[in-house]
């Protein structure tokens, strides 16, 4: 007999497929025999309009900040109850497809729209349990828990704080860690460390800001330090800055990546990262224990995530270019001195299996 569980995400930003990705692969490893099937539905159900309306988001959290506040704030006193919301439908008749076809003993979901489309279905017909994956931190937007789920995995005390101050009951609720890959809790090769002061950029702001902040980091780069530049999605958009770039620094102080599962690694043999205060990349900063320069911080979704790691000493917050490089010349000032009572700080914070606990939970449910 066929044992599945689905876990249901979305592509708006990295964070929902980072931990449907992590949980899927530790549920896979805790439980072998069960058939661990990771699903975007929206995508698959509607992947003309996903594809315009990720377009949109991705515009919007980059180029018009102000404007997706208001967005954010707008969907608060939106209505995600398929019954009110003609939109919804196909969605959930594809999610009542899925069901039908392959019978899931459990449903985990890492994005907040899932919880309405199954309870529409709840009053129809016998529906699987919900485990519900909160990817904010301290932040949360009602609509996370506007609809029932049987479990709330949380990152953290403070968001638990959060979720129950909103009205969820501490018996569903679990604090597990975000859950990232589980490459983190893998043993490094020695060969992965080097003897030079190292520096990761993932870059996310504007082409004349990433060009800005590569600039203010030339001096470190001319001081010896190495920079490793993973572009993934954005190389196109970035080939003419990065040429430029590397015409003014020496050959061996920039290492350019196209798309890359090494993340992990990287995150693992550097000395301080340049990143948005994304959901998933700041917990995997956590998890690598490695100083942090947030350079981004996306309105709303994203403040708590960033917040949670700033009034903990483990990153500096930049708000300009110059900012950026004044604030990784610091942590790496005096042998990394600065850089080093950072990762002291993140020691409690550290969950570099939270997605063995999550996933640990999730059979719980069963």
């Amino acid at each position: 007999m066929r044992r599945v569980i689905l876990v249901l995400t979305a592509g708006f930003g990295d964070g929902h497929n980072t931990a449907a990705a992590s949980t899927a692969a530790a549920l896979r490893k805790l439980c072998p025999g069960e058939e661990v099937l990771v699903s975007d539905l929206i995508c698959e159900v509607q992947p003309n309009f996903t594809t315009v309306l990720k377009a949109l988001y991705q515009f919007a959290i980059t180029h018009f900040p102000s404007g997706w506040r208001f967005v954010y704030r707008l969907l608060e006193k939106s209505e995600m109850d398929p019954a009110k919301s003609a939109w919804l439908i196909p969605l959930v008749e594809g999610l009542r497809q899925q069901l039908d076809t392959l019978k899931p003993r459990v449903i985990v979901s890492t994005y907040p729209l899932y919880a309405g489309l199954l309870d529409a279905l709840r009053k129809q017909m016998p529906v699987p349990k919900l485990v519900t994956v909160i990817t904010d931190s301290t932040s949360v937007h009602p609509i996370w828990i506007t609809q029932p789920s049987d479990l709330y995995c949380v990152a953290d005390i403070e968001t638990e704080d959060v979720i129950r101050a909103m009205g969820i009951s501490s018996e569903k609720t679990r604090i597990t860690g975000f859950p990232v890959s589980l490459q983190f809790t893998e043993v490094l090769p020695a060969e992965a460390r080097s003897n030079h002061q190292r520096i990761l950029y993932l870059p996310s702001t504007p082409s004349s800001h990433v060009a800005a902040t590569l600039a203010s980091l030339r001096p470190l780069l001319l001081a010896g330090a190495r920079l490793t530049l993973p572009v993934g999605k954005h190389s196109s958009r970035l080939f003419h800055i990065l040429r430029e770039f590397t015409d003014s620094v020496p050959a061996h102080a920039m290492e350019i990546i196209g798309w890359t599962t090494r993340i992990p690694e990287l995150l693992r043999t550097h000395d301080v990262v340049i990143c948005k205060a994304g959901g998933a990349i700041l917990h995997e900063v956590m998890a690598a224990r490695i100083p942090a320069v947030i350079d981004y911080v996306v309105p709303g979704q994203e403040e708590g995530n960033a917040n949670y790691l700033l009034t903990r000493d483990c990153a500096l917050q930049s708000k300009t270019a110059k900012e950026t490089g004044e604030a990784a010349a610091l942590i790496l000032a005096d042998g990394s001195k600065l850089g080093q009572k950072m990762r002291d700080n993140m020691l409690s914070i550290s969950l570099p299996d939270a997605a063995i606990r999550t996933a640990e939970e999730i059979l719980a449910v069963l």
